[in-house]
């Protein structure tokens, strides 16, 4: 705890609360507050009454203050990354990389609220002038995931704040330090008290009921499965609330027979073992042309077999996964996939660094009939499907009803593009195996979700459209 004392002491507790720990070790973190509805319903009720007076502030004072948040974040980078790892076991160096990449979407939307740019459109008539303006929603909430637990946060808050509308985040029960430490550094930049508010829980359904019910919060950001983004979707409908979702994936990586198999080994490996493979773009499926089948299994397996694997504090490739249910998960999926005829070519088992982790594995020989083909394996298992031409590879890849990110290597032109707007996805990345910059617009289409985070769009997500009709202005 001493290392980053100084980000979360003031929130840790010794009484009621609920207990923090490392999937790595297993054990005790901290102890952190527990909320429940009628507390949520005080800090919404705060939020509202905070939110005239953020929304009046020129866009210009808001940049300031969010740009002083990103400088905070990059300056507390090693103890954040260090909060990060301690409770969901990512790898060091990916921490690091996480504050960064969690930070560019504070300074990215400071900028962006500058110009949230409204119209001028030609009249329809003598004396009279139409104006679309562009205003905040109001108080929006946020539920977010214990994979990225700063960079999810700051992907929502930035553009929220930036557009003058408060913010109430739950994070993931695994993972309340990260949020808990943002929250401290976003006061400290300025950023006021009840405009951005962090309510740590083990009562996740119970809150977002909380969120979904009140006609005050009149956005919902929600970025996890896609069941219960469902739900969401369905409790927000009764206060006809704005609601973005970022869901479940079933992302394919394609690799062509023209393509670059070095970069295409390097981006595989960049996309499948990331976070011990728990991201929701990570590539779900690896298609791979039968020539080249072979010789890129070989290849993929080489470099795999030299993972480390550990406590991701260690400097270590592969972390834990977050807890043992999702070892289970795993396991049975792969087990499936084994007893249905695909080859176990590398790993398989869990791992004996400790209870939560799982040998890095590459499994040969999948079938579109298991259920590794279709379900999210959010572990470090590479599954490789052998196709024959360019038609088959885009049917299989589209064959799912997910449609959040898609890859592929190849390259001939005719064929990158072709493909790339045959594949029914909302991203899609060209020789290139990692695809999150704040500068891009970050979502997905069919059971993946709605709207977009990042880019000039992600800000849209906050305000709503108001036509003005000027009359009586004939001279």
């Amino acid at each position: 705890m001493p290392d980053y004392q100084e980000l979360i002491g003031s929130y840790l507790i010794e009484g009621d609360g609920f207990t923090v720990t490392n999937p790595a070790t297993n054990e005790k973190i901290c102890t952190v507050a527990d909320y429940n509805a009628a507390d949520i319903d005080t800090v919404i009720e705060a939020a509202q009454s905070a939110f005239p007076s953020w929304a009046k502030k020129t866009a210009k004072e808001r940049a300031v203050i969010l740009r002083k948040w990103h400088d905070l974040v990059l300056t507390n980078q090693d103890m954040l990354a260090e909060i990060i790892t301690a409770e969901c076991g990512k790898p060091i160096t990916e921490a690091r990389g996480e504050v960064g990449y969690g930070a560019s979407f504070l300074e990215w939307f400071a900028e962006e609220g500058k110009r949230l740019y409204g119209d001028v459109i030609p009249h329809h008539a003598v004396g009279k002038r139409i104006v679309v303006i562009k205003q905040p929603v109001g108080v929006t909430a946020a539920i977010t995931p214990w994979n990225f637990p700063v960079a999810m946060i700051t992907r929502k808050a930035g553009p929220a704040l930036a557009a003058g509308c408060p913010m109430i985040v739950k994070p993931a029960e695994a993972t309340p330090l990260s949020a808990l430490a943002l929250e401290k550094l976003a006061h400290e930049a300025g950023v006021p008290k009840d405009i951005f508010r962090v309510v740590t829980t083990t009562k996740p359904a119970e809150i977002g009921d909380a969120f979904c019910a009140s006609p005050t919060v009149r956005k919902l950001s929600f970025t996890g499965s896609t069941r219960v983004g469902k739900l969401l979707a369905k409790q927000c409908a009764d206060t006809v609330k704005n609601v973005s979702l970022e869901l479940g994936g079933n992302a394919p990586f394609i690799v062509f027979d023209d393509a670059d198999l070095d970069a295409a080994i390097e981006g595989a490996i960049a996309s499948k073992f990331r976070n011990a493979g728990q991201t929701c773009v990570c590539a779900n499926r690896i298609l791979v042309q039968d020539s080249i089948h072979d010789e890129f299994v070989d290849r993929l397996t080489k470099r795999v077999e030299s993972f480390t694997i550990g406590d991701g504090a260690d400097g270590v490739d592969i972390g834990p996964l977050i807890n043992r249910a999702a070892i289970t998960k795993v396991e049975d999926l792969v087990s499936d996939a084994i007893k249905s005829g695909a080859t176990t070519i590398l790993g398989g088992h869990p791992n004996k660094a400790g209870e939560n982790f799982f040998d890095p594995t590459i499994l040969t020989g999948v079938t579109l009939e298991m259920s590794i083909a279709h379900e999210e394996i959010f572990g470090p298992v590479a599954t490789i499907i052998k196709f024959s031409d360019e038609n088959e590879a885009i049917e299989i890849a589209n064959n799912t009803p997910y449609g959040l990110a898609a890859y592929f290597y190849a390259k001939d032109m005719a064929r990158i593009w072709r493909v790339m707007e045959s594949l029914d996805y909302g991203m899609v990345g060209v020789n290139e195996g990692v695809i999150s910059t704040e500068v891009a617009p970050f979502g997905g289409v069919k059971e993946s979700g709605t709207g977009r985070e990042g880019s000039r769009y992600g800000i849209d997500e906050y305000v709503e459209l108001k036509y003005c009709l000027l009359g009586g202005l004939s001279s």
